[in-house]
């Protein structure tokens, strides 16, 4: 049965109303002063090699459309999309698949007038971004000023620009296709989705996180939260040109890093630590060996000698897990020389500890934290979680002999995301750790936009490890721990 003979049966089969009957002898009369196929044809070229940016903006723009309109939209793509499964074989280049979607689609409006007030290039560029790319986000993963895309059900979706949340006009079909995206996201890494196991970690090709959970846990239907990396990585100048740092910092925990201090990144959720720790993981010196371990793959180091590890959820049968203890275990056979952990959230604070404190020195980790000092209670908890029954103190006192250096990363309520503290851990003074701030923001007030106005400034104190960092070589002149208007700059 041809195209043609199924839409005219579909349509006997629906008996329409009059109202309906009318609209559609109307769209076939007004045939005339519409463009040509030819001209059709033209226009669909054009949008279908326009660049990815534009099409993040004509994507967002179906809010308020009629009912009707949308559904004849949807069953207009449903056609075309069955169509394109007969044709295809799956090994298809992407120039050659939008030709055939491009071709079925002028066959279609020939054969079916009903559909000739369609929006065409809409639905050929969703047809596309379902076929070779993720859906209707695909738009917004390669739009460079979205951050962070938030699918919450098939009817709502959010997107980050410059640390803000806007409602976008995205919308999916229903349940089932927010499922197929999220299948298509999880299944090239080898993970699995389903009601057995309703939760998923995982990644993008370009390494952005995702992270994705489905009904029953989710009620809203699925749902899909994934934070973009750049497709080129931070760099410290990049950082600097932002307000996240200043030069005197990064002088300084450039210093850090090549000293071989063990160094702990943390922060809320969103504040930008992955992104610091890639940034301070890039000052390793490209002659030594790295190994990462992280929950899902995101750092990425442009050194030489890198060993990537990631943990494994349990299969089907609850088994099979590896953990990121196990990693952190399994890495101090490996012969490191530095190791990186994407983030410390359990039992694998009391083995990161213990291999910080036994000459695996220059590692690099980041935590959830609200502050330098939360960030040591919070480890004295993860300590815990071990197992194993230790006192406080001794808890402590692992912790102030592992760790140098805590880098506070935060994000503030205008969006911005910035170091708010460097801050030396110095020891122990009976059953206290002591910290000493080396950096801090100072936050002078807020401008009539709700941009918060301030500084990054040293404190004026200089680190207890300054001799250290001269042993090893390495010089940072006084005045970067001494603020500018001090020095009568």
């Amino acid at each position: 049965m041809s195209l043609l003979e199924r839409l005219q049966q579909k349509q006997q089969n629906n008996e329409q109303p009059p109202k309906q009957e009318r609209e559609l002898q109307s769209d076939v009369a007004v045939k005339e002063q519409e463009p040509s196929i030819e001209e059709v044809y033209e226009e669909q070229l054009a949008v279908t090699e326009a660049p990815a940016k534009t099409k993040a903006k004509q994507v967002v723009t179906t809010q308020g459309e009629n009912p009707e309109k949308q559904k004849q939209h949807q069953e207009f793509k449903n056609y075309i999309h069955r169509e394109i499964l007969k044709e295809v074989k799956g090994d298809e280049e992407l120039e050659d698949l939008k030709s055939i979607v491009e071709e079925i689609t002028i066959e279609a409006i020939q054969e079916y007038d009903a559909y000739r007030n369609v929006d065409r290039k809409k639905a050929i560029e969703e047809l596309l971004n379902d076929l070779t790319g993720f859906g209707p986000i695909n738009p917004l993963l390669h739009d460079e000023s979205v951050s962070e895309v938030m699918v919450n059900g098939p009817n709502q979706v959010y997107c980050e620009r410059n640390g803000k949340l806007e409602l976008t006009d995205i919308k999916f079909r229903d349940d089932d296709h927010v499922l197929h995206v999220i299948e298509k996201i999880v299944a090239p890494i080898g993970r699995r989705i389903d009601e057995t196991s309703p939760m998923v970690d995982a990644r993008l090709p370009d390494g952005s996180r995702v992270n994705a959970i489905i009904p029953p846990l989710a009620l809203n239907g699925p749902t899909i939260t994934i934070r973009k990396f750049a497709a080129d990585p931070f760099t410290i100048e990049d950082l600097i040109n932002f307000g996240t740092l200043t030069r005197e910092m990064a002088t300084f925990i450039d210093a850090c890093v090549k000293a071989r201090l063990n160094m702990f990144v943390s922060g809320g959720t969103g504040s930008g630590k992955t992104t610091t720790l890639n940034v301070l993981s890039n000052f390793i010196p490209n002659d030594e060996r790295i190994v990462t371990i992280e929950d899902a793959a995101e750092l990425q180091l442009g050194q030489d000698h890198i060993i990537s590890l990631e943990s494994r959820p349990p299969n089907i049968e609850g088994k099979g897990a590896i953990t990121i203890r196990d990693l952190v275990r399994n890495s101090l056979r490996m012969r490191p020389d530095r190791i990186v952990i994407g983030e410390v959230r359990g039992a694998e604070a009391l083995d990161m500890l213990q291999a910080m404190n036994t000459g695996h020195d220059g590692s690099l980790a980041t935590g959830h934290s609200n502050s330098p000092r939360d960030m040591l209670s919070r480890l004295e908890t993860m300590v815990l979680l071990a197992g194993v029954e230790l006192p406080i103190k001794a808890i402590r006192d692992q912790i102030s002999g592992a760790i140098d250096v805590i880098v506070q990363q935060s994000r503030f309520k205008d969006g911005t995301r910035r170091i708010e503290k460097i801050t030396e851990v110095q020891g122990m003074e009976g059953d206290v750790i002591v910290l000493q701030d080396i950096f801090e923001f100072k936050q002078d007030g807020v401008d009539e936009q709700g941009k918060i106005i301030g500084h990054l400034a040293p404190t004026g104190v200089r680190p207890k490890f300054y001799e250290q960092l001269e042993r090893s070589g390495i010089k940072i002149p006084a005045n970067v721990f001494v603020e500018q208007e001090e020095w009568g700059v």
